[in-house]
């Protein structure tokens, strides 16, 4: 019964145009009846619980599933979500794997990390979780975001702040050891391009930064070079229509070296790092 339900949820949601009818459908079959995705088979004919189409018609209308659900997850976290705050997406998993390679690398006892734009908090838990004696600073502007970002650190040792992120973080001016972020970097003029699920869920604080998208992150690169120690590393997500810009704006003129940029799963720019030079 049940599975020939999630059938015809997923021709449904496949019909609205979800990019990813049948995960979805599954998910939302999972939620509804209290069970894991592999484990919707043992849910009886009997048991079947009608709300299942309340929430197919919500994801119909291209609401998200992690607001439907409230949870998202993110490498090895399960995150509280909903409106308000930015949904962490499966691309932001590789910046994140990156920066834990750079930050090994380093060989230093205790780094310092900050991520700047902190959202629901991924980034920063991810860091603290897979870099186990890492000192990590995290920093939202938002108060709706933020009423997510504290359910989801509550208990973790992220120092989260509300604040804008050009000006954080005086006290570690020049102390830290690897600045990461994920802002926000649509174009104004691409609005209408972006899939219904971020232009109407997500919030335009976290999606859109000026006419090129590069607003913020021109910003951050100051922000950046005045937080990290010489050698520290600055890693920033951007999109993939902007990987040939985003690496000229951490320049040698500015005090940077070995700018680069990163492909992520699908071998599209995604990333951009560089290196604060040495004196």
């Amino acid at each position: 019964m049940l599975l020939a339900e999630v059938a015809q949820a997923t021709q449904r949601l496949a019909d609205a145009g979800v990019p990813s009818p049948r995960n979805d459908a599954e998910e939302l079959a999972a939620f509804v009846h209290g069970v894991k995705r592999g484990e919707l088979h043992t849910v009886k004919d009997s048991d079947f619980d009608a709300r299942y189409w309340e929430v197919i018609a919500r994801r119909e209308q291209r609401e998200p599933l992690q607001h439907i659900t409230g949870r998202a997850y993110f490498r090895y976290l399960e995150l509280q979500v909903g409106p308000g705050v930015f949904v962490p997406r499966p691309e932001t998993e590789s910046v994140v794997g990156w920066a834990i390679d750079a930050v090994r690398a380093m060989d230093v006892v205790e780094p310092c990390i900050v991520d700047l734009c902190t959202g629901s908090g991924a980034i920063a838990l991810a860091l603290a979780q897979e870099v186990p004696r890492s000192r990590v600073h995290a920093v939202e502007l938002s108060e709706d975001a933020l009423v997510w970002t504290r359910k989801n650190v509550a208990g973790s040792r992220v120092d989260l702040r509300q604040g804008n992120a050009l000006d954080a973080f005086r006290d570690l001016d020049g102390q830290v050891d690897l600045v990461i972020s994920n802002p926000p970097y649509i174009p104004l003029t691409e609005w209408e391009y972006v899939a219904p699920e971020a232009r109407d869920y997500d919030p335009e604080l976290a999606l859109f930064s000026g006419e090129d998208g590069l607003d913020l992150i021109r910003g951050l690169e100051r922000t950046a070079h005045r937080l990290l120690r010489p050698g520290g590393v600055v890693v920033v997500e951007h999109a993939d229509t902007q990987g040939g810009q985003v690496p000229w704006i951490f320049t040698e003129e500015r005090g940077w070296a070995d700018a680069a940029d990163h492909p992520d799963l699908n071998n599209r720019p995604r990333f951009a790092t560089a290196r604060k030079a040495l004196p």
